[in-house]
């Protein structure tokens, strides 16, 4: 335990303070100041309100990281999870046999000063916040961030240390017994095969199995095993201490306390912006707000197409030059997202008759969502057959699976935002009908966050960080239209009795089905009875609808 310095303990330290170090808001006249430090090093941390300094609570959890763990076959691991020791395991499941993270809870635990606690193994996925191969993520490492497979290896030359750097290879196929790992020599190439992949590693990946092999004075395949793994383990290790430094630095966020980075990067985007969200408590306005949910949309306008240009190899110069073009949008949806958007004030406008939608500026502190029946114009039919204006959610004829259609044909009902609508009407449609207005208050309260994603991406080095930087802004809007309703809820059992055994389970009204792990291991996914509708899906509905804007005004 470190003791408080003479400077931190001067009641001056702590009178003069302007914020409190744990939620950062300042301290108001009559606010109970107290100095926060560690209970495990006793480190000072700084002036802290009371009630922060009470909340701020020594976790339990402890992070286990696997890379790619919702994507492997995790059963063997949960089988062993739940049998060595007391405690139930919770699920975060994508499907009743895939999962995002599990937790074990060890029961009977207790911390240093005697207490019963509840030690929880929080087991995550690395590949949800760094989704590239772990070979990839170890080539953006410099030997000046791989401080943990320098710990353990710092005996080594620079030229060996340097063959630990990047991901080995191992007969995984091959190892079929524990007979194999007493080999003393590396199988031949052939053997590295992968039947998932139908490829063989490569001859330079092979040669540098052969070099390992020389160069540590391996003598059994077990102890190659022993290695790989080993490096495979620290790098992972460097990897994602780094990418937590990293996180920690820009956000303030530590991201082992989250499952996904779009979990993630919505937390930072509260706290980096501070808003607060008027969450709809009317069901009619949640259904009314779901309509307008219309995603990208993706067409074919012309079936084919044929350039013919003195760059193409059947230019026929009798015809007229043709070019065919590829264009993207740069940054689509982080433009989209720094335009006003709604956050509270949500209440329907009595007199319809009264607003003129056209002159609502785009900057207004007030928007709108309207419900209207639109008219177009046969004489427009022509000159927007290649991106007609307002896309519906319909199936297809002939077709029972609804996608995103963009006809020429009339519209009922349709509920779309006012920019969309201003646009509408600029290029000829017409609204022979308001049905309703949803009203709120807007503003650009995401402006600064993107901004600040995107000034990280400018300073990238890499295409990944150039990725995850798109990423953390993306997701923000994948987090705004969260279905609530598709989650699934798991229940992993190891009894048939009891209230919450397999039997009981099985025989409620919402059993949907079971997996079968082991012996003594079940799995029941159960459908949920209720949903809460905690995501503001407003803003990801007037972000979809705002972002067509931009990619209708280049095309018209």
């Amino acid at each position: 335990m470190r003791d408080l310095t003479p400077e931190q303990c001067k009641c001056e330290e702590l009178r003069d303070a302007a914020l409190c170090h744990v939620c950062g808001k300042p301290f108001a006249a009559g606010d109970t100041r107290v100095r926060d430090h560690c209970h495990l090093t006793g480190r000072y941390r700084g002036p802290a309100h009371s009630t922060c300094n009470l909340n701020y609570k020594d976790s339990h959890v402890i992070p286990v990281i696997f890379h790619n763990l919702s994507g492997y076959d995790a059963h063997f691991i949960i089988e062993d999870v739940v049998n060595v020791f007391e405690g139930s395991v919770e699920l975060l499941p994508l499907t009743k046999e895939r999962y995002i993270a599990f937790t074990k809870n060890v029961a009977n635990t207790e911390d240093r000063y005697g207490c019963r606690t509840c030690v929880k193994l929080r087991f995550i996925d690395s590949y949800q916040f760094l989704s590239a191969s772990l070979d990839t993520l170890e080539s953006y490492l410099d030997r000046s961030n791989m401080r943990i497979l320098w710990s353990e290896f710092r005996h080594l030359s620079a030229e060996d240390f340097q063959l630990l750097t990047r991901k080995g290879v191992f007969p995984n196929e091959y190892v079929d017994s524990a007979e194999k790992l007493l080999e003393i020599r590396l199988p031949p190439r052939e053997s590295f095969h992968s039947s998932l992949t139908g490829e063989t590693v490569s001859s330079d990946d092979y040669a540098h199995a052969i070099t390992v092999w020389d160069r540590f004075s391996i003598e059994t395949l077990g102890q190659y095993s022993d290695l790989y793994l080993k490096t495979d383990v620290l790098l992972l290790a460097d990897v994602f201490e780094n990418f937590r430094d990293t996180c920690i630095r820009s956000y303030g966020l530590d991201p082992v306390h989250y499952f996904t980075l779009p979990g993630y990067t919505w937390d930072a985007m509260l706290l980096h912006t501070g808003i607060e969200f008027e969450l709809l408590t009317d069901v009619d306005m949640v259904l009314f707000v779901e309509r307008g949910v219309r995603g990208e949309l993706s067409q074919c306008s012309d079936r084919y197409a044929r350039a013919n240009n003195r760059y193409a190899p059947s230019y026929d110069r009798s015809e007229p030059s043709t070019y065919l073009m590829y264009f993207d949008v740069n940054n689509l949806y982080g433009w989209t997202m720094c335009q006003p958007l709604p956050s509270s004030g949500f209440r329907w406008v009595e007199d319809i008759s009264t607003l003129d939608v056209n002159a609502i500026p785009p900057d207004s502190p007030t928007g709108y969502i309207l419900e209207v029946d639109l008219k177009y114009p046969r004489y427009l039919h022509d000159a927007h057959a290649d991106l007609p204006f307002c896309p519906t959610r319909k199936a297809p004829p002939d077709k029972r699976q609804e996608k995103l259609l963009a006809t020429l044909r009339d519209k009922e009902r349709y509920v779309i935002h006012y920019r969309t609508l201003q646009q509408c009407t600029r290029h000829g449609l017409r609204v022979k009908r308001i049905h309703r207005a949803l009203e709120f208050a807007q503003s650009a309260w995401l402006r600064d966050y993107i901004e600040l994603n995107t000034g990280f991406r400018t300073r990238a080095t890499n295409d990944f960080e150039m990725n995850l930087y798109k990423l953390m802004n993306n997701a923000v809007l994948g987090k705004t239209m969260e279905n609530v309703q598709n989650r699934v809820e798991v229940k992993l059992v190891t009894r048939w009795e009891g209230r919450y055994g397999a039997e009981a389970l099985i025989s409620r009204p919402n059993f949907h089905s079971r997996a079968v792990f082991g012996e003594n291991i079940l799995a029941v996914e159960l459908r949920r009875l209720k949903a809460t509708f905690n995501r503001p899906i407003y803003v990801g509905m007037c972000i979809l609808d705002i972002s067509k804007t931009h990619l209708y005004e280049f095309h018209y």
